[in-house]
């Protein structure tokens, strides 16, 4: 997920860490299809789209800082960009050190394998090498579930990219990570499956220092655009699928607190 690029949206201003931009976005660029490179090397994404958009209903101008996902955490409770997103995930646990506007899209993890390996669900992967990606909810949920599964190794990378050169190679055996993110990857790879979808009942959102007063306004633009029906379309444009009605892609729900 995580390379350098030198484009204009992902430029740091100034050796002091100061950006150009009103807001300065975390994002962990490579994680299809919610923020990654096109053809042309342009920064786009579900995630994307939904940020610039609630950029232009605040009046403020933002920019993409090419983070990896576990750096977004520090890089936001620090100040040092003024919210993540990556298909970031509200936990309990984090919302005792972050804040969160409301979700915008419900989700499960899920495991990837290649299609040669004969691998066909969790079941098959007793002393073998599973991959996730450092400090996700896929890696959390396969060291909780280690005992019961018997995993030989769990390997950490930081990002999908890394994580799908090494299936390919054969030097892991498979990949826990989000399921839209996997389904959107594999898609045009025939020598790569999904094999099997782990529910977690996952909520993904935009990540906020604690108590910031920018995720309650986040939060009022991201009410409206659910009411437009404007995260609904970006839905059905980045994934080929209306959104149910039951969904938070189209629900308006309260702000997460911690517990």
């Amino acid at each position: 997920m995580k390379k350098a690029f030198v484009t204009g949206l992902l430029a740091i201003i100034g050796a002091t860490g100061a950006y150009a931009a009103d807001l300065t976005v975390g994002a962990n660029i490579g994680n299809v299809p919610w923020e990654f490179e096109d053809a042309s090397g342009k920064v786009t994404g579900f995630e994307v789209d939904l940020v610039n958009e609630i950029a232009k209903r605040l009046g403020k101008s933002v920019e993409f800082v090419n983070t990896p996902f576990n750096g977004l955490f520090p890089a936001v409770q620090s100040g040092r960009i003024n919210m993540a997103i990556s298909s970031i995930t509200i936990t309990e646990k984090r919302l005792e050190s972050v804040s969160f506007a409301q979700p915008y899209y419900d989700s499960d993890q899920s495991l990837t394998v290649t299609a040669a390996s004969g691998i066909t669900g969790l079941k098959d992967l007793s002393g073998k090498v599973v991959s996730a990606d450092t400090g996700s909810t896929g890696d959390m949920w396969a060291e909780a579930h280690n005992a019961e599964y018997k995993f030989g190794e769990i390997r950490r990378f930081e990002g999908l990219q890394p994580a799908m050169l090494d299936l390919v190679a054969g030097r892991v055996d498979g990949y826990i990570s989000d399921i839209p993110a996997l389904l959107y990857y594999v898609k045009d790879k025939p020598e790569l499956k999904v094999v099997e979808r782990i529910p977690t009942g996952e909520k993904y959102s935009i990540m906020f220092n604690k108590n910031d007063p920018l995720a309650t306004e986040v939060n009022t633009v991201i009410t409206a655009l659910k009411g437009e029906g404007f995260i609904a379309k970006l839905h059905e444009q980045w994934f080929g699928a209306k959104a149910e009605d039951t969904t938070s892609t189209v629900a308006v729900l309260d702000m997460p607190k911690a517990k």
